[in-house]
């Protein structure tokens, strides 16, 4: 019998940073446990280009990063999460979607990296 795989989806505002970041890496250290996902609530539309920068220099994968709005994993039609983490305080006070299967839901607050100013070495060491 094989053990069944999850499917996870990270949750920010603007899905271009920790939730990009989350899902990268959770599909690469997950692999064949979890799939992972991410959205926002009022995504950016762009991921940040640190975030791809700090994950492919740590062997991530980027292919096929996008910023997406959170409504494409609400639907009826939607791939079925079994867990749901909101990374950012701004996602976790919002109402979110009813999401199908009734996962299991929690908030992991992390700050925001793309939110830090100062030099380019600084703001890339906020995204490592």
């Amino acid at each position: 019998m094989t053990d069944p795989v999850y499917n996870v989806l990270f949750l920010c505002t603007g899905n271009s940073a920790r939730s990009i970041i989350a899902e990268s890496i959770l599909n690469k250290d997950g692999r064949g446990r979890f799939r992972a996902f991410s959205a926002g609530s009022h995504p950016k539309g762009a991921v940040n280009p640190l975030a791809l920068k700090v994950l492919e220099s740590y062997g991530y994968p980027t292919e096929g990063a996008r910023s997406k709005d959170w409504d494409e994993f609400a639907d009826a039609s939607a791939l079925k999460m079994d867990f749901v983490f909101t990374v950012c305080d701004n996602a976790a006070g919002e109402v979110c979607p009813h999401w199908p299967g009734q996962p299991m839901t929690a908030h992991w607050g992390i700050e925001d990296p793309a939110a830090v100013e100062g030099t380019d070495l600084e703001k890339e060491r906020a995204f490592v």
